[in-house]
């Protein structure tokens, strides 16, 4: 785990994003073959771990992806919880605020998607579009955005004090891995679909996202919900180092199955 502490960000810490190398390969220097055997021992082990936390249901899981177009948040989650038994697995998006979201508070929708006892849910964006987006395309005022970072951290604490156990990721990526990502969904047919012209409008903002991830990370990186740094040029070494974050905060728990209260040797089945 020591080796892992070099992706969480301090509390109170100033985030510079060039300080932190996206091809960064510590602690994992495996070459491929082997990263993906470690991974898939990880993967094997997050299954087993979700298992004892659905039977348990004492702790709830809550896991954060935030990122740039094409970081991989999709591809996270598709290859580090491909073992996770769905029942105990909720994913959820946050786009564009509906009519009814709009009218209310903008942690509403955020809240009532936060994960119950005995599941892990993945927020594929999530409640920080609203000091990232928002703040970036002026869509509310400086004085807005900036009180929001307490709200947030003020939110997260109470999930924690409620039970919930907080892991918020940043997939960095560079400028130049994003344009090669982009291109290769408009080479392949079979990728189209992926490209949203829109991602190119989020690209020629690319220098005011990075500000806007720095102060968000810089001010909401607490021990109740810490922030960690991906290094995600390289994908495989990217769900490595989060499985391993993963792995390692659900052996934290403790967990155990629950124990019966008869003796099924007693049982008998007609």
């Amino acid at each position: 785990m020591n080796d892992l502490l070099r992706f969480r960000v301090k509390e109170d810490s100033k985030v510079n994003l060039d300080e932190w190398d996206p091809d960064d390969t510590r602690p994992f220097s495996d070459d491929k073959e082997q990263g993906r055997d470690r991974l898939q021992h990880l993967c094997s082990l997050l299954r087993d771990l979700q298992e004892v936390l659905y039977a348990e249901r004492k702790h709830k899981v809550l896991i954060v992806l935030q990122g740039m177009d094409t970081a991989g948040k999709d591809g996270v989650i598709k290859s580090v919880f491909k073992e996770v038994n769905p029942q105990g697995l909720v994913i959820k998006s946050f786009g564009v605020p509906s009519e009814e979201e709009l009218s209310r508070d903008y942690l509403w929708r955020i809240h009532k998607n936060a994960p119950e006892k005995g599941k892990i849910t993945i927020f594929n964006r999530s409640h920080y579009e609203d000091v990232l987006v928002v703040r970036v395309n002026g869509l509310i005022s400086h004085e807005t955005w900036k009180k929001r970072y307490v709200q947030i951290r003020d939110f997260e604490r109470t999930l924690h004090e409620e039970g919930a156990t907080i892991l918020k990721f940043f997939l960095h990526i560079d400028k130049k891995e994003q344009k090669e990502r982009i291109q290769k969904r408009l080479d392949d047919p079979e990728k189209n679909w992926k490209f949203n012209p829109g991602d190119l409008k989020a690209r020629a903002l690319w220098r005011e996202y990075m500000k806007a991830y720095e102060d968000a990370i810089s001010n909401t990186s607490a021990p109740w919900a810490p922030w960690h740094i991906i290094p995600a040029n390289n994908k495989w070494r990217r769900d490595l180092i989060v499985a391993s974050l993963i792995a390692d905060a659900l052996d934290q728990l403790n967990m155990k199955y629950p124990k019966l209260d008869f003796d099924p040797k007693g049982v008998v089945i007609d």
